[in-house]
């Protein structure tokens, strides 16, 4: 099979005109398996040498899957077939449902899901529909393919240990790198291992039993679980809400109590002020009862002063006229005072 690919390939010369890049990279790269820069010659694994041909056309390399459930796993493989050349056309080939339902599994996506999944990678140049499961010398010169890109792990199936193994004896396999943790049969077994969680979770969004194929009891036992779901989502809601409350009700209360306290000392500190020892109502008490005292007591003449020529008309008025007339005595103390004041303005101007 490889000396009919290397004599095909040999009918297509290298275009006029080619020139070779070699960068000295070290150990930086991966290895490429025998590159071929032009048909029957070989460079050796590129450990240390990385050979690139400049080609006045795109170089044209191929990549073929399934791309079920496409992935970022996918994109990154397609990513490095695109890269390989600075100047490369990349074709992908998808297997039909028949071809892989006969010699892989059965598929979450149908032939058509899958082939629009790969026209939308930004990578992928041209697709290529109902891919053979083998790639054959036919098929490899009609779409004048230059190198075929795939995981370098052996892909056993359809009686042979490697499908692969006839492109890279004939050189024209480029080895490319799986993404760790990521695969279509990754998804798959997470779905199955969680499979009552995403049943409740479409019958929720209004899928009916029929359609995810679930069993009548199933199909009680899974809306049973999800009212218990919401009934818990309900009361850890009631949780949080009645927790922030507290926490309001806390955060106000605090604030009260230090405007409480803040006020009440404020009230005491304006009592005191008020009604203390040295307070302003004592010194207004005693400024009144001192006025009230004062009005009460009128002032005596001096017993040592001279005494001055009165004239015989006018004969001192006595003290307490009021006793010496026949009218009755004040009936309040302010006519009391009132008389006590004319007697004391009498006297003064006696004097």
């Amino acid at each position: 099979m490889s000396d009919c690919m290397l004599a095909e390939r040999k009918a297509h010369p290298p275009v006029p005109g080619t020139q070779e890049i070699i960068l000295w990279m070290g150990d930086l790269l991966n290895p490429l398996h025998m590159l071929p820069l032009y048909p029957g010659k070989f460079f050796p694994s590129l450990t240390s040498v990385l050979t690139i041909s400049k080609f006045d056309r795109p170089v044209r390399v191929y990549a073929d899957g399934i791309f079920d459930l496409f992935h970022s796993g996918h994109a990154r493989a397609l990513m490095q077939a695109k890269t390989l050349f600075p100047n490369s056309y990349l074709l992908v080939g998808v297997c039909s449902d028949d071809l892989t339902h006969k010699f892989k599994g059965f598929t979450v996506m149908n032939e058509t899901e899958r082939y629009e999944a790969l026209r939308h990678c930004r990578y992928v140049d041209e697709v290529i529909r109902d891919a053979p499961w083998t790639l054959t010398p036919e098929f490899l010169e009609k779409h004048k393919i230059d190198f075929v890109a795939h995981d370098d792990i052996p892909y056993s199936s359809a009686g042979s240990d490697d499908v692969y193994k006839h492109i890279k004896e004939a050189g024209m396999f480029v080895p490319t790198q799986r993404t760790e943790g990521i695969s279509t049969s990754d998804i798959i077994t997470r779905i199955v291992r969680d499979y009552d969680v995403y049943a409740r979770r479409n019958l929720q969004r209004g899928y009916t039993a029929k359609e995810l194929n679930v069993s009548f009891i199933n199909e009680k036992k899974y809306r049973f679980q999800n009212q218990v779901d919401k009934m818990k989502e309900k009361v850890k809601n009631v949780e949080e809400k009645s927790k922030e409350f507290v926490n309001k009700v806390e955060e106000k209360s605090h604030d009260l109590i230090q405007k409480w306290e803040e006020k009440s000392r404020e009230f005491i500190g304006n009592f005191l002020e008020l009604f203390g020892p040295d307070g302003a109502w004592k010194q207004m008490f005693q400024e009144r009862s001192g006025r009230m005292l004062q009005a009460f007591s009128p002032r005596q003449s001096p017993t040592s002063s001279p005494t001055r020529g009165r004239s015989p008309s006018r004969s001192p008025s006595p003290p307490f006229p009021w006793l010496f007339n026949k009218a009755s005595p004040p009936s309040s103390p302010k006519a009391a005072s009132a008389s006590l004041s004319s007697m004391s303005e009498g006297d003064e101007d006696e004097k």
